[in-house]
């Protein structure tokens, strides 16, 4: 099978697709699939701009609307993740992956699938420390810190990620791994991006969650971005203990051909990562590679879900969270047995999955949820204000949590936040006079909630009158003081938002009073002098 591995593509599809176009003519060849390390940008109208964490001036539509409307149609299957430039309200509606057009697909906040026994795994965004250990508690319309927080990558996936056994063919991501610059030409690089050498002296280049899951996972190929340069790097893994799958009791099961796999697999497992990054799709830059890798069938292409992955979502749903605050996962601690911390699948859990899914290839379910973008109506876009979206359930979502018996994040985190859940539109009729119009949305409706924020400070107590405190007379202010209601309320992350605010406090008295220092020294005293 021949891939087409493509770096950041901010939204140029055209461009890349007539790339690959071009580089099939000369070498007389045939591209198979397209695999795309983020900034994707699938942004359909101008409202999926807004939340585009960029400046405005770079704020373009580009050319994914005409893939998203129909008007085009992707020639070759592509997989996608997502990096920092991205449609985050949209890729919100796939948290687990989804086709976010037709014959194009993202992996998902992480993911992995099977492409005619090629095995690719996958996690979008970028490292920050500060939202690492955070939930996903982000949701549209963002504010200036959730833009950017919401495509941070966070501990879960990469708990999820550190649970695969088996071989695994390609793995993507946007960031780099710490210190891959160890394993390649550093002195080129550094020739080419001088300014990396702070952040390489100080551990900063790249991400440490990465680095630990290239040593954990360790695929034979590991595609990047993110960082607009062209780097290759091999590196040598020391042999991992191979993980077992083992029934609910704990024992081992080698008589099971199930597990026959699992060890043939990992006894394959490469020795040496080939580590390579890409440029983003501009003239004159590296951002295309092509690469030719054998497959177990000749077939036609088929995507297919992962039975492990989608075993390791399901028996760690318990762990998700929708919270802004830091929370730990499960581990291997001295004394404490209780807490299950593996979560590599066992042979039952399989089965159970199996029993769900008895054909494994990915739905053709795309559904469009948004209007598209009128390049003819709207070219004067970029001088006119737009608010951004109102979050939207995806069906296929829907479809996909329901049948695994998992929880949408979104979801959650709207209903934690007292949302009303917007309508959705089934996953079999995508016409565009099903899509929801969001100009004629109704506004969103706060549901009450039982805990009541008290928004307002509690009354002044007033204290015996104290024969040291002079008495000042009330200064009249020139201007009326704001009412509550003008006053921004931040509301609760965690909990629901309030439903009414608390009664207003009783009014402070008529005197300011004021406690002179030293008071006594002041004060005359009748001593007969």
């Amino acid at each position: 099978m021949k891939i087409a591995i493509e770096g950041c593509a901010h939204g140029e599809l055209e461009r890349i697709y007539d790339t690959i176009e071009g580089i099939e003519k000369e070498r007389n060849i045939k591209i198979d699939l397209l695999l795309c390390c983020g900034d994707f940008q699938s942004t359909r109208n101008v409202s999926d701009l807004q939340t585009m964490a960029v400046p405005r001036k770079y704020m373009d539509m580009c050319t994914f609307y005409k893939y998203y409307s129909g008007e085009r149609v992707a020639p070759i299957l592509t997989i996608f993740i997502g990096g920092n430039h991205e449609a985050s309200n949209y890729l919100q509606e796939l948290p687990y992956g989804g086709w976010v057009a037709p014959n194009i697909y993202y992996l998902g906040y992480a993911g992995v699938v099977n492409v005619n026994g090629i095995r690719i795994a996958g996690i979008s965004g970028i490292y920050k420390g500060h939202d690492f250990l955070r939930g996903h508690h982000e949701f549209p319309p963002y504010t200036e810190k959730t833009c950017r927080s919401v495509y941070h990558v966070r501990q879960l996936e990469v708990f999820r990620l550190k649970q695969l056994s088996g071989k695994i063919d390609i793995f993507m991501s946007h960031d780099w791994p710490r210190g891959i610059q160890e394993y390649g030409n550093k002195a080129q690089l550094l020739r080419f991006k001088p300014h990396f050498a702070e952040d390489i002296g100080s551990g900063q280049l790249g991400s440490r969650p990465l680095e630990e899951l290239l040593k954990v996972v360790q695929p034979t190929y590991w595609f990047a971005a993110h960082l607009h340069c062209k780097f290759a790097a091999l590196v040598q893994h020391k042999r991992r203990n191979s993980k077992k799958l083992v029934d609910d009791s704990g024992s081992s099961s080698s008589d099971s051909e199930l597990e026959a796999e699992k060890e043939e697999d990992n006894e394959a497992r490469p020795a040496v990562t080939k580590f390579l990054a890409l440029d983003k799709c501009l003239p004159r830059r590296r951002f295309l590679q092509v690469l030719d890798i054998p497959t177990t069938t000749a077939e036609k292409l088929t995507l297919a879900y992962d039975i492990e992955w989608l075993s390791i979502l399901r028996t760690t749903n318990h762990l998700t969270s929708i919270k802004d605050n830091n929370y730990y996962l499960p581990g291997k601690k001295a004394g404490s047995i209780e807490e299950r911390c593996d979560f590599t699948p066992t042979i039952e859990e399989l089965s159970h999955i199996r029993s769900k899914f008895s054909n494994l290839e990915v739905p053709l379910n795309f559904c469009r949820t948004a209007s598209t973008f009128d390049p003819v109506g709207q070219q004067n876009y970029k001088q006119t204000h737009v608010d951004q979206p109102n979050a939207q359930l995806n069906p296929q979502c829907i479809e996909f949590c329901t049948r695994l018996g998992i929880d949408d994040p979104l979801c959650l985190a709207m209903l934690a936040n007292g949302k009303q859940l917007p309508t959705t539109v089934s996953s079999e009729d995508s016409t565009p006079s099903s899509i929801v119009d969001e100009s004629q949305a109704e506004p969103e409706v706060l549901v009450a909630s039982k805990r009541k924020l008290n928004l307002m400070l509690p009354a002044p107590t007033v204290s015996n009158v104290d024969n040291d405190v002079i008495e000042l007379p009330v200064e009249e202010d020139e201007e009326p003081a704001a009412s509550l209601a003008a006053l921004p309320i931040v509301q609760d992350a965690i909990e629901a938002t309030c439903a009414e605010i608390a009664p207003v406090c009783a009014s402070p008295p008529n005197l300011k009073k004021l406690k002179r220092r030293n008071q006594s020294i002041y004060q005359t005293e009748d001593n007969g002098d």
